[in-house]
């Protein structure tokens, strides 16, 4: 058994799953229905206002003002510093990492959220992580996000999901807080928005993932459930089971009604799926031989991701791949992309 969870309603709507049935809709408190469930699965959306202040690095060369990281900007609260460093994606050092630098700004931001972005990282991280190492001697207990986990080529863009990434980050935890507490001792999995789902460590860790986990639950839940989920409908038939299962007469009527239906969809649909996580690099190659190695090196890389993100002991396989040349670039770089999957204990 399987709860699903809904939030974002003064009270969670919390469903009970078996076998992918919907049996049972709890309204008062998912803590009623704990009781047998195996794990908890929770769809959620992210408020984006307002967000935590950041304090963003970027490890690349000078720019102007109006290209820096987008912290200290009124979409993001906080501060931002480029310090010198970064790679090209073929692997060579644009210049030495400056470390004091960057010690100087981890001493007088006065944050403890950073966001560290560097130039050619998806192909070399070795700068982000030589200032995760600084940020956290420097700041023991600081929460880091790094750019080159999330792997997107592209600089800004890269850095602006890292930025909101951290942004969210407190968020993230307060809720997955307040869910251990509504349900002490039970695994907890959050639904990301391109489907799937995470453990609430890995929730905690990199929260972008699921910042419209909410509404891809609630769309994934309508498809899967058969019959009219419209405001003015009855139970559904099929899935649900002789004029709905128990907890549906609290679905009430009107914008109220609505709203539950939307709440139940979302917490049914978080059940629907299992761990996911994907890993994305750009890889330097000299012939099919050094391409097959680097990509069993990525695919080992997703398959500990996806671990990480709650997949059962055995259950983590690969299931799509994708790896395509460069162009416009020097021969031998390619972009790969690794999706793996698992299952909830």
């Amino acid at each position: 058994m399987i709860l699903g969870v809904a939030l974002g309603r003064p009270t969670p709507v919390a469903v009970v799953v078996r076998d992918g049935a919907l049996v049972a809709i709890v309204a008062s408190g998912a803590h009623r229905a704990r009781a047998g469930a195996r794990a908890a699965c929770v769809a959620v959306d992210l408020a984006e206002t307002p967000m935590a202040p950041v304090a963003a690095i970027r490890v690349a060369g000078r720019c102007p003002a109006v290209l820096g990281p987008m912290a200290g900007r009124p979409e993001v609260p906080g501060v931002a510093t480029i310090v010198c460093g970064g790679h090209r994606l073929t692997g060579r050092e644009l210049a030495p990492l400056d470390t004091e630098a960057v010690r100087r700004f981890v001493a007088g931001c006065g944050l403890a959220d950073f966001a560290v972005t560097a130039a050619g990282s998806p192909a070399v991280p070795d700068h982000e992580l030589a200032v995760a190492e600084i940020i956290a001697a420097e700041m023991p207990g600081a929460r880091i996000t790094l750019s080159y986990e999330s792997g997107r080529p592209g600089l800004r863009e890269r850095e602006e999901d890292t930025v909101r990434s951290a942004a969210l980050r407190p968020q993230a935890a307060r809720i997955a807080d307040e869910t251990a507490r509504e349900l002490p001792g039970l695994p907890i999995y959050f639904a990301r928005t391109a489907g799937g789902l995470v453990s609430a460590t890995y929730f905690c860790r990199a929260p972008l993932v699921c910042r419209l986990g909410g509404t891809a639950s609630a769309a994934r839940g309508r498809a899967a459930l058969s019959g009219d989920l419209s405001p003015g409908a009855g139970p559904p038939e099929g899935t649900l089971r002789d004029g709905g299962p128990p907890g549906w007469e609290h679905a009430g009527s009107g914008p109220e009604r609505a709203a539950y239906l939307d709440a139940v969809a979302a917490a049914y649909g978080a059940t629907l799926t299992g761990p996911v996580a994907e890993v994305e690099r750009i890889v330097r190659a000299r012939g099919g031989e050094e391409l097959d190695r680097r990509l069993r090196e990525i695919r080992d890389e997703a398959l500990t991701r996806v671990v990480s993100a709650g997949a059962a002991p055995g259950s983590a396989t690969v299931t799509a791949s994708a790896v395509n040349p460069l162009s416009f670039l020097p021969d031998g770089l390619y972009w790969a992309r690794i999706t793996a999957t698992g299952a909830t204990p």
